[in-house]
């Protein structure tokens, strides 16, 4: 048996216990250790050289990668992760390292597995749904149900605690990023209708706001070509009597009070009316 192979398919990080069960003698596990093919982790626990240091952090502290941290590794839209990595512990777990990592001790809605060192996809959604603000999970959830990593209906038929289902009953697929879910429960107060992803002159609009005000949003890295023919696209909306305003992931994220005065002030001016 190849126990390098092994281990790298499973991320690197794995209980001696199941290599053993995948068939590894103790004298082999023993050899790849000596060799430096394999290092100790802590008892019970071995790696690669180099594995990754959240995962084998994790296993030294007998505790799961979840909430932000793992929705990020996942490929979810995070508005901010912080600097400490968030961890899932056992209710009943003795202490966890508080100033190395955010602990979460909430009842998983999955059963963690031993072997494994990252949460299930409806843990990590629980999680975030306790530890942040509701845009800002609202935008995790939303990218979770939009990349089909979860579904709705999954969901609901889990014991929910009222945060989360909160978060459930507000989510859905439309938006194409993060920025667009934080905005959106931002301008419902106004009471106008807020369609997202609309087809207009061969292109999507992120935001038709009323029937003629478009609100686009850029994201951190929109540049060159993509950029381009955005600006392109805005000047058709323009001809066709739309009235465009662009704005970028810092306009929505740090300076989100700028943003809402400029809509508002073409909403008063009656921009978004059809004429």
């Amino acid at each position: 048996m190849d126990v390098s192979a092994w281990t790298a398919a499973r991320g690197g990080v794995v209980r001696v216990s199941a290599l053993m069960d995948a068939g590894a003698s103790r004298h082999t596990i023993a050899t790849a250790r000596e060799c430096g093919t394999l290092v100790r982790v802590t008892r019970g626990w071995v790696a690669l050289p180099g594995a990754d240091d959240l995962l084998v952090g994790a296993a030294r502290r007998g505790v799961v990668l979840t909430c932000v941290t793992q929705a990020a590794r996942l490929g979810l839209w995070v508005l901010a992760s912080g600097p400490r990595p968030h961890v899932g512990a056992s209710p009943h777990a003795g202490r966890a390292p508080t100033q190395e990592a955010v602990v979460h001790r909430h009842r998983p809605l999955v059963p963690r597995h031993p072997d494994h060192l990252v949460d299930p996809v409806e843990n990590v959604l629980l999680t975030v749904a306790h530890c942040q603000p509701f845009e800002a999970g609202l935008a995790v959830w939303e990218s979770a149900l939009r990349q089909g990593l979860v579904s709705a209906l999954t969901m609901r038929r889990l014991a929910l605690p009222s945060c989360a289902r909160r978060l459930l009953d507000a989510a859905d697929v439309w938006s194409d990023s993060g920025l667009e879910t934080l905005v959106l429960p931002r301008l419902r107060w106004m009471r106008l209708p807020l369609r997202r992803q609309v087809w207009i002159a061969g292109h999507r609009v992120d935001l038709l706001i009323g029937d003629r005000l478009v609100l686009q949003i850029d994201g951190a890295h929109h540049t060159g070509a993509q950029r381009d023919e955005d600006i392109a696209h805005d000047a058709t909306l323009t001809l066709m009597g739309y009235h465009v305003i662009r704005v970028s992931y810092r306009h929505v994220v740090d300076d989100w009070a700028s943003v809402q005065d400029t809509i508002m002030r073409a909403v008063a001016q009656g921009l978004h009316r059809a004429r």
